[in-house]
């Protein structure tokens, strides 16, 4: 594709006229194989960025860099699905997610990634157990799932390698907030899967991405529409990203809170995420003949501990040994990395807790080292935080309602941060609902 064309296709795209396919598609191809000089790249993601997309634009770029690798293929019923989060501060869903799914009996082939600022990864978490392998073949995957019905494997180049130059350029060029170049990145990858339903759970707060309603709405709209578009069954939910999810912070630590729910025990916020999230899946593929149905049937593999066996099956199936599979399933704490430190802070007041700031206590975490400033940075599993108390809670002063977990000393500035994201109140607030609202194809 010579410079001509690509002035061409900006020309369009600043005019708001269609993209013509054939040049579109060429360009995908170029991105892919490499092949494009780098400047006119950037050029086009500027255009895009400042102007904007049409839904079938964007649908047509997503399609493209879908295919522009591997596509699994499955057979059988449509009951091949997923869920994909915009990141936020103690989201362990898809560690709990994808075996209860499988254990109602759909499939989850789940692609996931690492974190990157102060959103945890949940590749990070899973190489917080000894033995699992993340880097699976989409053949690997493909096996995977028919022996356990779910895997949870790193985003590789096989699976639209268009979108791992793009993404590079768009951090380079200050595209990132593109909300057509978001949702092509996001859905190719999760459409390549081969889905026949998706949950998007976008978060809206101040440790989210999207800090406003308004903005999570705009790229809930976007990817519903473009996944709808290639005909994956798809539903939004925005959900509260202000308070940190459930008790577990870090990656070890989110393993151990993820086993606990698996155990039907742990966090009551984590399992009700799960369970919204996971009913809407099986209402959306039709194991469920509702959202309510569907959360049912998830409550119930929770409870009676099907969950769990599949969880140790998918251990197993990507390289754990069994022994401490089974002994991760029982006794979590005994099988993750454990920090050398632990320090627990007190409530100075007496009342209700009126909010803990998840973004604090994840700027923290980052900086104790288990978070990245760059991709090429080595994490730390262990560090983390506990949540003793959440929000409405009554506490007394004295109380310890986080305990941090930590391999370094913790700085005078990072206990004043700690301390500072906890807000009391003589009085409870409102009750805290994590669900903000739901987004599908009906929403204009």
């Amino acid at each position: 594709m010579d410079s001509a064309l690509i002035q061409k296709m900006c020309a369009a795209i600043r005019k708001g006229h269609p993209l013509d396919s054939l040049q579109l598609n060429a360009f995908i191809e170029g991105v892919a194989q490499r092949t494009l000089p780098i400047s006119h790249i950037e050029e086009w993601l500027r255009s895009v960025h400042a102007h904007g997309l049409s839904v079938e634009d964007t649908t047509a770029l997503t399609s493209g860099m879908m295919n522009s690798g591997a596509v699994l293929n499955w057979k059988g019923d449509a009951n091949i699905c997923d869920k994909h989060s915009t990141g936020g501060v103690g989201d362990k869903m898809s560690l709990i997610l994808a075996p209860a799914l499988a254990a109602c009996g759909v499939r989850v082939p789940m692609l996931a990634g690492r974190g990157l600022g102060h959103t945890g990864g949940t590749i990070d978490k899973l190489e917080s157990i000894p033995g699992f392998n993340c880097n699976l073949t989409p053949a690997m995957m493909q096996d995977a799932v028919d022996h356990v019905g779910c895997c949870i494997a790193a985003q590789n180049d096989s699976i639209a390698p268009a979108d791992g130059l793009l993404y590079a350029i768009r951090d380079v060029t200050d595209t990132v907030d593109s909300i057509p170049l978001i949702t092509a990145s996001i859905v190719s990858k999760k459409a390549a899967e081969g889905l026949n339903a998706l949950v998007l759970d976008v978060k809206c707060g101040r440790a989210a991405f999207m800090k406003t309603r308004d903005d999570a709405v705009q790229l809930a709209r976007s990817m519903v529409r473009t996944a709808n578009g290639l005909g994956i069954n798809t539903v939004a939910q925005i959900t509260d990203m202000n308070e940190p999810i459930g008790t577990h912070i870090g990656n070890a630590l989110e393993v151990i809170g993820s086993v606990l729910v698996l155990q039907g025990k742990g966090s009551r916020d984590t399992r009700d995420l799960v369970v919204l999230q996971g009913g809407q899946l099986l209402a959306l593929t039709g194991k469920a003949d509702s959202l309510s149905t569907g959360k049912a049937l998830i409550e119930k593999v929770l409870d009676n501990g099907r969950a769990l066996e599949v969880f140790v099956e998918m251990c197993i199936q990507q390289g754990t040994q069994p022994q401490t599979a089974h002994q991760l399933a029982h006794d979590p704490q005994t099988v993750v990395m454990t920090s050398a430190r632990k320090t627990e802070l007190k409530s100075t007041n007496a009342g209700f807790v009126a909010a803990i700031d998840a973004m604090a206590l994840a700027n923290v975490a980052r900086e104790l080292g288990a978070g990245r400033f760059s991709l090429e940075d080595s994490i730390q599993h262990s560090v983390g935080f506990v949540l003793h108390t959440g929000i409405n809670a009554p506490i007394t002063d004295g109380e310890t309602w986080i305990t941090v977990h930590h391999e370094d000393a913790l700085s005078t500035t990072h206990l004043s941060q700690i301390k500072g994201a906890l807000r009391i109140s003589e009085e409870k607030q409102p009750p805290f609902t994590r669900l903000i609202m739901t987004v599908d194809e009906s929403v204009s």
